[in-house]
């Protein structure tokens, strides 16, 4: 029987989120969280509160290891600044993303990264390519606005693809995302999301900005406000770098000036 307590995370501020479960892996020994559930809430108009030292402080952190910012994992989750230019409106959104979806998987530094594929492109096109492909998106905002008291377990949408990704490969850098459900409650949505595995220092903040924009997406499609985010982690790991690795310093300290240490 595994002694291992869930580690709950409930913040109203996406960075301090990180942070807690960044600085519980740093403050603790070994280099995984398991499980995690990760709850962040208080948005603005639909954007999550961030904290931008944290912010910062990651991005060149990761920039100065090789990995992608910020920004371009929250992109493969849900792509924001395109659905600005398709002027918030959701076909011209899907129909832009798949069209530059072959541009995205071939761009140099990504390519690898992309080769399985992209979670947004899995919401809006999944299955295989002897099929017709399944926009799961459209059909939950469809279904909703058809009725009202429509069953709520009808809002879920699928990433991992049994017949994609039952490899035998010792490592899979994609997908670690599993599953997503929407949830209305009353005026308000909440979107659940399932990860198997989750790289807390490389891709977590990441990973909730982009689910964070996802719900923000949803809910002004299904006419609701989105309320939270709740993300829930079989094992959270610190992988690609190591605890004393010089250039996490500069992160622990900003995190720091918001989640004192164990010890203070």
């Amino acid at each position: 029987m595994s002694k291992s307590s869930p580690l709950l995370i409930d913040e109203e501020n996406l960075s301090h989120a990180w942070a807690k479960a960044f600085l519980h892996i740093i403050d603790n020994p070994g280099k995984e969280i398991s499980p995690l559930v990760v709850s962040i809430t208080d948005f603005n108009d639909g954007i999550s509160n961030e904290d931008i030292d944290i912010q910062q402080s990651l991005d060149k952190c990761l920039t100065d290891n090789g990995e992608q910012k910020i920004h371009t994992v929250a992109n493969t989750i849900f792509p924001d600044s395109l659905w600005r230019r398709s002027k918030y409106q959701r076909h011209e959104l899907f129909e832009r993303y798949l069209k530059f979806l072959p541009r995205a998987k071939a761009i140099k530094h990504c390519k690898q990264k992309n080769s399985r594929g992209l979670y947004f492109e899995r919401l809006i096109a999944f299955g295989s390519d002897e099929q017709p492909k399944v926009n799961q998106l459209e059909f939950i905002i469809s279904e909703y606005q058809k009725r009202k008291g429509v069953r709520r377990s009808m809002f879920q949408a699928s990433i991992f693809d049994p017949v994609k990704d039952h490899v035998s490969s010792a490592q899979l850098p994609f997908p670690c995302l599993q599953h997503i459900s929407f949830v209305p409650q009353g005026k308000m949505l909440t979107l659940n999301a399932f990860y198997a595995t989750q790289q807390i220092f490389n891709k977590a903040y990441g990973n909730y900005l982009g689910l964070c924009r996802l719900g923000n997406f949803m809910a002004h499609e299904m006419g609701l406000t989105f309320g939270r985010m709740n993300c829930f982690i079989g094992v959270g790991k610190l992988d690609n770098i190591t605890k004393h690795s010089d250039t996490l310093a500069p992160v622990i300290k900003v995190c720091r000036k918001v989640i004192p240490s164990r010890t203070d």
